[in-house]
């Protein structure tokens, strides 16, 4: 019986991370994207939203200024996806939203969180705090 239950997990967990990226609908490819952020007034808040798909984020580079406050929504348009910022400690779930202050100016890596498949490791975009 033992057997049977370690080779049902093993199979479900295989069935998984081959899907990891593989979901979503394709009607969705036709979608606008949003656009890089709203132009707010200072001391506003800066919403940006990027929409992840299999192995790639529609907007890979984002600019802010140094003291910007920012709120980074994720849209899943295809496949699971979450992002992290390196340098910010940001971890971005999937339709959510995280906001901060972009007090660090420099460039910052941000990757796919979420292991999604065989181009996983090209999921990457760079947040430019000038």
């Amino acid at each position: 019986m033992n057997k049977w239950m370690y080779t049902a997990v093993l199979l479900l967990l295989a069935a998984f991370v081959a899907t990891g990226c593989g979901g979503g609908n394709k009607d969705n490819d036709k979608a606008a994207a949003s656009p890089a952020a709203n132009e707010a007034a200072a001391g506003e808040v800066k919403a940006i939203t990027i929409n992840a798909k299999n192995f790639e984020f529609d907007q890979p580079e984002i600019k802010v200024k140094k003291g910007d406050k920012i709120s980074i929504t994720l849209k899943n348009t295809q496949g699971l996806h979450s992002i992290k910022i390196n340098g910010y400690d940001q971890v971005i779930k999937a339709n959510k939203a995280v906001t901060f202050t972009a007090d660090k100016a420099g460039t910052f890596e941000f990757i796919c969180d979420t292991m999604c498949g065989s181009g996983h490791a090209e999921m990457t975009g760079k947040l430019i705090v000038e």
